[in-house]
Order: C-alpha cells, then sequence, then structure tokens
C-alpha cells in the first residue's frame, strides 16, 4: 500500500491526472503500478488501476492476475472494479473510500447509482439495435477453432 499511496502522492503534485495510484502484487512482489493518466493521455480509462493491471499484465504475459492482489491509494470506480473482476485479482486493498473521493470532487457514487437504474432511467440513454447482426458475430465465435476462451 505503501508504494500506492506514493504513487498518488506524487501524481497529485503533476498535471498527469488525478491523485491515484495503484500496485498489483503476486507471492508478495510488486509486478505492476500505475497512476492516474487520464489528462496526459486524453484517455478517461487510464485510472491508476487500469494502469496497474496493463502492467501486471504486460509483465506476467497474461491476461490474468490470478493470485494477485491490488493496493489502490482510493476505492476503485465502477470501470475499475469491472476491469478487477475481468483480471480476476484474488483482493483488493484501498486507503480512500468512495465517500471520501466524493468530498474531493471524484463522484464514482454517481456512476455506481445510474448502473442500479434500470436502463430507461439513467442519464445516457442506451437502446439494442441490428440484435440479429449483432448475434451473428456470437455465431462467428462458437465456430472459431482458434478462440481462446477467458
Amino acid at each position: 500500500m505503501k508504494r500506492a499511496i506514493e504513487l498518488a502522492k506524487e501524481n497529485a503534485n503533476s498535471t498527469n491526472g488525478g491523485p491515484f495510484g495503484a500496485v498489483i502484487v503476486k507471492d508478495g512482489k510488486i509486478i505492476g503500478e500505475g497512476f492516474n493518466s487520464v489528462t496526459t493521455n486524453n484517455d478517461p480509462t487510464a485510472h491508476a488501476e487500469i494502469n496497474a493491471i496493463r502492467d501486471a499484465c504486460k509483465n506476467l504475459n497474461s491476461y490474468q492476475l490470478d493470485d494477485c492482489e491490488l493496493y489502490a491509494s482510493s476505492e476503485p470506480c465502477p470501470m475499475c472494479l469491472g476491469a478487477i473482476y475481468w483480471a480476476r485479482v484474488k483482493k483488493i486493498y484501498y486507503a480512500c473510500s468512495l465517500e471520501e473521493a466524493k468530498n474531493h470532487n471524484f463522484d464514482d457514487i454517481f456512476i455506481y447509482n445510474e448502473f442500479a437504474k434500470p436502463k430507461e432511467k439513467r442519464l445516457i440513454p442506451s437502446e439494442q439495435i441490428v440484435q440479429k447482426e449483432g448475434m451473428e458475430i456470437f455465431k462467428y465465435w462458437a465456430n472459431n477453432k482458434k478462440k481462446i476462451n477467458y
């Protein structure tokens, strides 16, 4: 956690993005780290946790982080939490809560609340179209003998 906090502190004094840092640990060793680089990269997905996951996956040459732990300076947002689940991280540790982040203008609770609403009541509307064509892609996938299931 100390390294995640160091990364967050360094970033808080930069123009890279928000005051967030994260590390991925396996067998007691840091195998990936990241800090928020949203504004530097003009990439709204460049959160500390996402960058740490990308770094760890590259270093392990794997798309899964089985038996790894994530240490973050703040409780993960919904996007990062989704990525953490997809990566199969076994445990998350964080320093600041969602409520504490909200007090500093990082309102991830808003997005968690949006996900809990029915689609038709969310701020950003969504609509299913060309369902038949979309389902064809799954048929191609099902028949792909070279696919890697994950």
